[in-house]
């Protein structure tokens, strides 16, 4: 039987799972398990050997040269690449499919290829902290220890952002929300809300409130001076409805504040005496000014997530028909807000055996059908399908992803 091997400089060794038959290509399996060298067989005609590790700090020598993988994974990274200009990438689909893991391979891969890169959890149930094996909390940006170029994380934090709002409005009466608004680059939408009692509002927050708090952080990402480093930005997405409804914010929040500017130019002719007695008549002007800033600041996100030059959404699924199904859903809703897609992982494939036990024939069967359906889509046939082979342990640890990212990312 033919082989590929995987070598590297690093101590611990990379083996893979090889079988193939004479119609399918060989498939590469990675373990990343924290004890000793254990080969496992399974059936007589392959066999399993762990990836062990002692744990020891992180060599930058780290490399893997080759791996064996679907003839179908070339993922284009080339174009991914190249070029110095920002580049956004969002990756997304239903909850549980692999989404934080492809999302934190890719950033690897961006960051020992040069590129300082940012990866983003905007999932309020955030993994990347698990995914890197380093607590990435607090809600702030955090560096990643082992890559070659900077790599750096955030997991933006809804919940912390509601208790601020609520101890700002309970400490200070309501001036300390317009401050914290302001940091986010919306403390002009409090202007015009004064009389409203957030901190209360907040205490049920209302749908949305997440995605509002993500697309402030993108705000920053575009016009603050500490982002400016980053040429690759990687966003690891909530489930598909919060994506959606981030994705679709920028619109609703234009009409809104078009609609609120509508509605004091009506009303300016009618109180300018007022204002003119109270003096206020700046102040109004002023608040006018900072809603058509923001307006300017949707309307720059919401190009951005259509801008096919800097951005590009990727849709992450499993080989079972209700992801797939949801999965062609999304790339639907995607096209219908203009969002650019390009590519689609399929992640955990089970690889080619000789000789399958009952249960990996029958699950090998239904995955078939389920990439048989990708085929046939017409949401999803169109797009470069990538196939990640299944791994026997979860995937942790910057060496782990780099293998995974290497395996994907081609």
């Amino acid at each position: 039987m033919a082989s590929s091997c995987v070598s590297s400089s690093f101590s611990p060794s990379l083996h893979y799972l090889t079988a193939c038959r004479s119609s399918m290509t060989m498939v590469g399996l990675l373990s990343y398990a924290p004890k000793i060298l254990k080969p496992i067989s399974l059936t007589k005609s392959f066999s399993f050997i762990s990836l062990s590790t002692a744990r020891k700090p992180l060599r930058k020598s780290f490399q893997v040269r080759s791996v064996a993988a679907p003839a179908e994974a070339a993922a284009g990274f080339d174009d991914m690449v190249s070029g110095t200009q920002r580049k956004y990438y969002m990756l997304g689909g239903k909850g549980g499919v692999g989404k934080t893991s492809c999302a934190a391979s890719l950033a690897v891969k961006f960051a020992n290829s040069g590129h300082p890169t940012l990866v983003v959890s905007t999932d309020p149930a955030h993994s990347l902290s698990d995914s890197f094996a380093q607590d990435l909390t607090g809600g702030t940006i955090v560096p990643v220890e082992g890559p070659d170029s900077p790599l750096f994380a955030l997991e933006i934090n809804p919940e912390k952002a509601r208790e601020e709002f609520r101890s700002a409005s309970q400490s200070n009466g309501g001036t300390g929300i317009k401050d914290f608004m302001d940091g986010m680059g919306l403390g002009m939408l409090v202007d015009q809300l004064g009389e409203l009692k957030l901190g209360e509002l907040l205490d049920t927050p209302p749908p949305g409130l997440d995605e509002a708090i993500a697309i402030s952080k993108v705000i920053q990402f575009l016009e603050a001076q500490e982002y400016s480093m980053f040429t690759r930005i990687v966003f690891d997405t909530a489930p598909t409805g919060h994506t959606l409804r981030l994705l679709s914010l920028p619109d609703f929040l234009d009409a809104s504040i078009g609609k609120l500017l509508k509605l004091r130019q009506k009303i300016a002719s009618a109180t300018s005496a007022i204002k003119s007695v109270f003096g206020q008549e700046e102040t109004r002007q002023d608040a006018t000014d900072k809603l058509e800033r923001l307006r300017e600041r949707m309307v720059k996100v919401r190009e951005l997530f259509r801008d096919t030059d800097s951005t590009e959404f990727v849709i992450v699924t499993i080989p079972t028909v209700m992801a797939i199904s949801e999965s062609s859903r999304l790339s639907a809703s995607l096209k219908k807000e203009n969002v650019p897609v390009k590519r689609l992982i399929v992640n955990q494939i089970l690889p080619p055996s000789a000789s399958d036990c009952k249960f990996c024939a029958m699950k090998r069967k239904d995955q078939m059908r389920s990439l048989d359906m990708i085929q046939n889509d017409p949401e999803l046939s169109s797009l470069t399908l990538i196939q990640a082979p299944l791994v026997d342990v979860e995937i942790r640890g910057v060496p782990a992803l780099r293998f995974m990212g290497d395996i994907i990312w081609k």
